[in-house]
Order: C-alpha cells, then sequence, then structure tokens
C-alpha cells in the first residue's frame, strides 16, 4: 500500500484540508499508518495532479486562504483496483523489538524495561483513544446495530484492528518486562 491509498481511504469521510487531513491521521488512521504532515501535504498535490482528488481554494479573511480536498471519480476508481490487488504480506520494523532481541547483549537491562513500560503506557493511552473514537464513529447505535445499518463501517473496523494491535503489544510489554526482571532478580541473587 502506499500512502495515496491511506489519503483517498481518508476523504472518503468527506472535504478536508491538508491540516484537517492530519489531525484525521493522527486519530483514525494512526492505528494502521504513519505520515508525517508534510508527506501528507506532497501527497495530496500529487494526488491532485494526477486527477484522483480535487482541490478548492476557500477564502477566510481572519486566517489564510486553505484548499479542500475530496476524492473524485478517478480516485475512487484508483481505490476500487487497489481493494481487489492482492495485499502484500505485513511486517514489523519496530527499534523497540530490536532492543530486546539485543538484550542479552547489554549489562543492564534496565532501560530497555523502562522503555517497555513507556511503550506499554502508549499502548494503553492509544487503546483509551480508539475505544473513544469507536464511541464517536458508532454515536448512539450500540456496535451490533452499527455494524448492521452503519453508512460507514470501514473506519471503526481499522479501529478494532488498531485496538486489538495496542492490546497485544501492551500484554507482550507487560510479560517481557517481568521475565526481564525476574531473570535480572534470579542473576543477582
Amino acid at each position: 500500500m502506499a500512502l495515496r491509498h491511506a489519503v483517498l481511504a481518508a476523504l472518503l469521510d468527506g472535504e478536508y484540508s491538508g491540516y484537517q487531513l492530519a489531525k484525521a491521521f493522527d486519530v483514525g488512521v494512526a492505528n494502521f499508518w504513519h505520515a508525517l504532515p508534510q508527506q501528507l501535504y506532497a501527497e495530496l498535490a500529487k494526488l491532485e495532479r494526477e486527477g484522483l482528488v480535487s482541490g478548492r481554494q476557500i477564502v477566510q479573511e481572519t486566517r489564510p486562504n486553505k484548499r479542500l480536498f475530496r476524492v473524485t471519480d478517478a480516485g475512487l476508481a484508483e481505490l476500487e483496483r487497489f481493494a481487489a490487488d492482492a495485499p502484500r504480506p505485513s511486517f514489523m520494523r519496530d527499534d523497540l523489538v530490536v532492543k530486546v532481541q539485543a538484550v542479552d547483549g547489554v549489562a543492564d537491562p534496565a532501560p530497555v524495561i523502562e522503555q517497555l513500560l513507556e511503550r506499554a503506557r502508549v499502548a494503553e493511552a492509544k487503546t483509551e483513544l480508539f475505544i473513544g473514537l469507536l464511541g464517536r464513529l458508532r454515536g448512539p447505535l450500540d456496535e451490533a446495530e452499527f455494524l448492521a445499518r452503519g453508512e460507514r463501517v470501514g473506519p471503526y473496523l481499522t479501529c478494532l484492528g488498531g485496538i486489538g494491535f495496542e492490546r497485544a503489544y501492551l500484554e507482550w510489554c507487560h510479560r517481557v518486562v517481568a521475565l526481564l526482571r525476574a531473570r535480572e532478580e534470579a542473576r543477582r541473587g
């Protein structure tokens, strides 16, 4: 998947400025795709040149003008093509996992343990954020009703995946911390 597809998918929710898109990525897309605001602005310009999104200028009196972008029919066709393509296998690139892999080669595992605890705190906070997002997406409907009748379930489903990922990461962090602490105690004792 390229950033273009994540941007096109995010724009299915409506017309966004680059700033609003960056905020949407921070909350709703962050569980499966990371992009810096500069990357999003560059991608929007590229997508507009290719005719996959269209932009319109909004003149604002007290603030700088802004451009709002929406998906075009060509952009929808690109998403259709992308959805039909076989997915690439996913992979993880995580420096903390590399540190855990290398923990046997360090004299003091305390910094790695502290980083695991911090990552666990982040995973817990992200889980709570995603749970709140689910509530906002669903509105007054319960989950079963929303999934059966909701207008756009894709963001909800990806958020469920994000919650599952964060909870699994949280559990892994706590397990590794407990194991490293037990090994350290045994070494000292």
